[in-house]
Parts: structure tokens; sequence; C-alpha cells
């Protein structure tokens, strides 16, 4: 399916600059001769981004757990069939702010969903397909949570919910990686931009391929 295309995913608990970091890798590969997409979940299609507003807005309280989770699948098969999926077989790198171990990590270990019940619904709904690199962006919660607080807007519900929430997030996210160490890579994001720029990008060059092209970031 991909035709040459890489799919990367950034993981990480509420403002841990993923949105950051996605535009630096994205604007790298750019200089590097590749096409990129950047995307996000939930969202990153029409219908997607619809059902997006349903999640991280509004009441703390007003899905359980597993309505979330399917909310999050339905969003997520949607990005996939309309803009993952076409982009790699395009030979189109496809980097995306969130995929399915969000789900993983914010509806199981957050809200304690059997992680068996989530699998399914990945099997039923995205099937084999994984992504060739997912970077854990790791941070203390109450500095994440500090960064969170000063973005503003109406996209704020899962940053509402209660501290030991987002511990759990956090640990979630750590054994996610522990347990996939082979796609996983763990990127700590206290440093500079600058700093959590570097150690992405050598994660994705000693992970994906040595890139040929000379470096022209600096």
């Amino acid at each position: 399916m991909t035709n040459g295309g890489r799919f990367i995913t950034f993981e990480g608990g509420e403002g841990a600059g993923k949105s950051t970091q996605v535009a630096r890798l994205a604007e790298t590969l750019r200089r590097r001769g590749l096409e990129v997409v950047t995307t996000r979940e939930p969202g990153g299609a029409p219908g997607a981004e619809q059902i997006r507003r349903l999640l991280v807005e509004g009441e703390v309280g007003r899905w359980d757990a597993m309505s979330e989770a399917l909310l999050n699948f339905a969003a997520r098969r949607d990005h996939l069939v309309n803009t993952v999926w076409p982009a790699l077989a395009a030979g189109r790198w496809v980097l995306s702010d969130r995929f399915a171990d969000s789900t993983l990590a914010y509806q199981g270990y957050g809200h304690g969903l059997p992680i068996a019940r989530i699998e399914a619904l990945y099997a039923m709904t995205v099937g084999e397909f994984t992504p060739d690199l997912t970077l854990i962006l790791d941070l203390p919660v109450e500095e994440g949570l500090k960064r969170a607080a000063g973005r503003g807007g109406a996209e704020d519900r899962y940053e509402r919910m209660g501290h030991d929430f987002h511990q759990r997030l956090r640990r979630g996210f750590l054994d996610i990686a522990r347990r996939h160490p082979e796609r996983c890579a763990v990127i700590p994001a206290l440093g500079s931009p600058d700093n959590v720029q570097a150690a992405v990008l050598a994660a994705v060059e000693g992970r994906l391929m040595p890139m040929k092209s000379p470096r022209q970031e600096e």
C-alpha cells in the first residue's frame, strides 16, 4: 500500500508539542525532496473533522469510554480511507498528530476501557495496517497541562479532566512504547523545541532510513 511512502505518528499527553514537531519534521523532509502530508486525529478528513468536535469540545462527562472509542474509530476510518491510504499509495510521507495509540491511552489506560475491546475495534476498522514509526513525546504531566492551558480555545475537554487521568495517560503511552519497541520511540519533550526536533529527526533517520540527501534543516 505504501509504494515508498511512510506513515509516522506523533503521540503524547496534552501540551507535549506534537503539532510543532509535526510541522518541523514536515519542513525538513520537504527540503530533502519528499512529498509530505500533515494531518491529525481525530480529524484529518471532512467527516472526521465533524466527529472531532464531538470529542474535544463540551462537557467532560458527555461520553463514556466506549462511546468515545467508537467515535474515534469512526473518525479514524474516514481519515484512513480519504487521506492516509491515498497519500501513502501515491508515495507520500504522512505525518499524523495522533493515531490509534491515543485511543488506547485515553480510553483504555485513562478511562479504563478493556484493552481487548479497543484491539477488537482496531482489527475491525483498521485491520493489519500500522504506522511505520510512532514518536511518543513524553514530559511531566504538570508541565504538559501548563503548556496546554496557555493555548486557549474551545478544544479543551480532555485538558479539563483530572490530574490522575493525565498521569494514567502518561503511564499508558510509556507502556505502549515498552510493549512495541520495534515501532515506538520515546522522545523527551521537556527541552527546547530545537532539542526535541533534533531527537525526532535522529529517530526518523535511525529507524526508517539513513537519508541520502544533505542535511538542510540548519
